[in-house]
């Protein structure tokens, strides 16, 4: 999902060529922000289609939690959107999500089209992070920008989930945010609980 909504060429100040758009993965504040890996696809050491995808670990991990919340949430009230699914917040800010729960009544059928959603999840589900972490960003700084910028547009709750540190933070707009060891139960909504930790381990994975 390409979160860009302009011309297929955008210019930067960072370098001396035009930055095709395929290469920004989200928008905030009105900068683009640039996929792990377009460097060496500038420099031509890799190919575009060579940084597009996910790590099997940020794959596996965000397949769990949309099969194990699917199970359980009532589609009568609620809908799942998966895939880096696009949100358009305002003019200078468009967001790709790694899972996002819509309550029903905002993510309307007629709103279910072929552009970004420009309503609010109910709860927005990140694994890792896709982009490159350069002057703009420390990683704490883009989690914690990225995460106000959901909450502000109207999310309850903003779930992030770190493979390097093996941690959970839950963040909403009633509470303090908080971090945990990611294999302690985690509520989605309404009962729902999940424990990536819990599950690695089952499944034998080394990163458990």
């Amino acid at each position: 999902m390409i979160a860009s909504i302009g011309p297929d060429q955008i210019f930067t100040k960072n370098f001396d060529t035009e930055i095709p758009s395929v290469l920004i993965h989200e928008i905030i504040d009105g900068k683009p922000l640039y996929r792990k890996g377009y460097r060496e696809v500038l420099a031509k050491t890799k190919k575009i289609e060579d940084i597009m995808g996910s790590s099997s670990l940020q794959a596996f991990l965000i397949t769990y939690l949309t099969i194990w919340i699917g199970k359980q949430i009532d589609d009568s009230r609620y809908t799942i959107l998966t895939n880096e699914a696009g949100l358009h917040i305002d003019k200078g800010n468009n967001l790709a999500g790694d899972l996002l729960i819509f309550d029903n009544q905002v993510l309307k059928i007629e709103k279910i089209n072929k552009k970004y959603a420009d309503v609010p999840p109910k709860i927005s589900i990140e694994v890792d992070i896709d982009i490159a972490l350069e002057d703009k960003f420390s990683e704490n700084a883009y989690i914690s920008i990225k995460t106000k910028k959901l909450l502000e547009f109207g999310a309850e709750k903003v779930i992030w989930f770190l493979t390097e540190s093996k941690k959970v933070m839950v963040a909403s707009a009633k509470a303090d945010w908080q971090t945990y060891d990611w294999n302690v139960d985690v509520e989605i909504l309404d009962g729902i609980t999940c424990n990536v930790g819990a599950y690695l381990k089952e499944k034998g994975s080394e990163f458990a």
